[in-house]
């Protein structure tokens, strides 16, 4: 009713000013063949007249009724008579315009041309974006005439593409060689596939036009690989902020105790689930606060998952340190018991976490280069975690004594280290820190029991390149390992990917066993 009402004023305030478009043309909105509505429809918008927005505008709405050679504007209230802008009655035997979904998308183009001419900037901006994707040679006159009135520079640029790939099947050479000097300087692959056709003698007669389309893809080929090597680069930097969070807490957990924890990808799972849990929480609770429910769930997700981690070591992994085969075969029996657990909590199917408002949307810094908020909030956030993590293992006596059981045991207890505790609380910070790693992967990836089985082997894989209990490897061999990986899906594909990087770190251990940063001390050297 609102849209309609604006149509209406719309409609009415044009017309009380001026005689308004072609009453011909408005009629022949009414035509029988829907080829003849559609020219009406185009040679209205290239026409421009005021007035015309509201017809269209009526006739997108179904509002717009006909009788005989008469054509009213009909709200469900009121009703004017489109010719002369008067408030009538409507006439007995008055039908709607029928339109299908053909003439909609012509209406919906015609209408984003008359918009060009609003006074609006945010309107005129809008309505020029919209053209971007779907414009026709119908529509060249209005963009011209929309360009030689727009004077805000970013609208302009965008006037000028939408009236290159309208003019860019002209009759004229010299128009349709402007046309690609116009979209050359317009890196897309929309655009790209406008240009590729003309190289072909069979769709581009002239000769001068050809060459022009040519030396323009190659252009663009040049800047779209540029753009999809660095949005690889990206994604890879995003995957292994993911893989330092999970492998954080099992570098230290794996330096210090020497366990190989196959259950750790499930303590993700329960950081992901708690995220699930809290903003559950302030939906039902807090509606007005849902935005904020990542940030609550941070240090829920932390201890929850440090709990868990503590129940785990107290009660199975305590009682087999130094038997690396059964403490293999009971973390993963730990694994099966919390995927089973979530299962019976929350379900087998995934469930939804959704992108607070202030992590939706992304940069664009290149055409096919988008960097999403999500993602580049969670490698700041990794990087903010790593970052207290340093603090606590280099600036804490809590740190002290855990390098100190890292690298020399026996030595750490015969000074005074309580190692049995230091067990504890490190296998607790490692769980928690996994925790976190479950919260940033509940923002980019789908939350269900299995989850935390993708990112288990990958964990281990970092951990073992970059040095047992070194945060400098651990940082180094995650970074290196999503971006390669990545670099090598777009290359290879995923399954090529994969194997060829544990080729290479299978080679790279025979080379280098103690990972790209050895542990020091006496003990670790023997």
């Amino acid at each position: 009713m609102k849209k309609l009402l604006t149509t209406l004023l719309l409609l009415t305030g044009a017309l009380s000013a001026w005689a308004g478009p072609d009453p011909a043309l408005v009629r022949q909105l009414a035509a029988d063949d829907n080829s003849d509505k559609i020219a009406a429809i185009q040679q209205l918008a290239a026409a421009a007249e005021p007035g015309t927005a509201g017809i269209l505008q009526a006739m997108a709405d179904d509002s717009l009724y006909v009788l005989d050679d008469k054509l009213f504007v009909f709200d469900g209230e009121n009703t004017l008579d489109a010719f002369s802008g008067e408030t009538v009655e409507l006439p007995e035997g008055a039908d709607t315009i029928t339109v299908n979904n053909r003439l909609r998308g012509e209406l919906a183009n015609a209408l984003a041309a008359l918009k060009l001419f609003d006074n609006d900037r945010e309107v005129r901006l809008n309505a020029a974006r919209e053209l971007q994707s779907n414009v026709g040679a119908e529509l060249a006159p209005v963009l011209a005439k929309a360009k030689a009135s727009e004077s805000d520079p970013h609208i302009l640029e965008l006037l000028t593409t939408a009236y290159a790939k309208a003019t860019l099947q002209d009759a004229d050479p010299a128009v349709r060689l402007a046309a690609v000097a116009a979209l050359a300087e317009v890196q897309t692959p929309a655009v790209r596939s406008l240009l590729l056709p003309l190289t072909d003698p069979a769709n581009e007669a002239d000769k001068s036009v050809r060459e022009a389309a040519i030396q323009a893809l190659k252009t663009i080929e040049r800047s779209l690989a540029w753009g999809d090597t660095l949005a690889a680069v990206f994604s890879g930097l995003s995957l292994g902020s993911i893989l330092l969070l999970a492998a954080l807490g099992l570098a230290i957990t794996y330096g210090v105790m020497g366990i190989i924890n196959m259950a750790h990808g499930e303590l993700l799972m329960v950081g992901a689930y708690t995220a699930y849990v809290m903003q559950s929480l302030f939906r039902t609770h807090f509606p007005e606060l849902i935005d904020w429910y990542l940030p609550a769930a941070i240090p829920v997700a932390f201890f929850t998952a440090a709990a868990v981690g503590v129940l785990m070591e107290r009660t199975v992994i305590r009682w087999l340190y130094g038997r690396t085969l059964e403490t293999l075969l009971a973390t993963w029996g730990l694994s099966l018991i919390l995927i089973q657990a979530a299962r019976v909590i929350f379900g087998a199917q995934n469930v939804e976490v959704a992108n607070p408002s202030w992590m939706s949307g992304g940069v664009e810094l290149l055409p096919n280069l988008i960097l999403p908020w999500n993602r580049v909030i969670i490698i700041g956030f990794a990087l903010f975690v790593l970052f207290l993590v340093w603090v606590l293992m280099n600036k804490t006596r809590l740190g002290m004594f855990v390098r100190a059981v890292t690298q020399n045991r026996p030595m750490a207890g015969c000074v005074g280290v309580p190692t049995s505790r230091i067990d504890t609380m490190a296998f607790a910070l490692g769980a928690g820190i996994a925790g976190l790693g479950g919260v940033a992967l509940s923002q980019i990836s789908n939350v269900g029991p299995d989850m935390g089985q993708g990112y288990i082997v990958d964990s281990f894989m970092v951990v073992v390149v970059g040095g047992v209990g070194q945060l400098a490897g651990a940082v180094w061999a995650a970074l290196g390992l999503g971006i390669f990986s990545k670099l090598l899906e777009g290359w290879a594909g995923a399954v090529i990917a994969k194997i060829a990087i544990l080729v290479a770190i299978i080679i790279f251990i025979q080379k280098r066993p103690q990972g790209i940063f050895a542990l020091k001390g006496r003990f670790a050297d023997q």
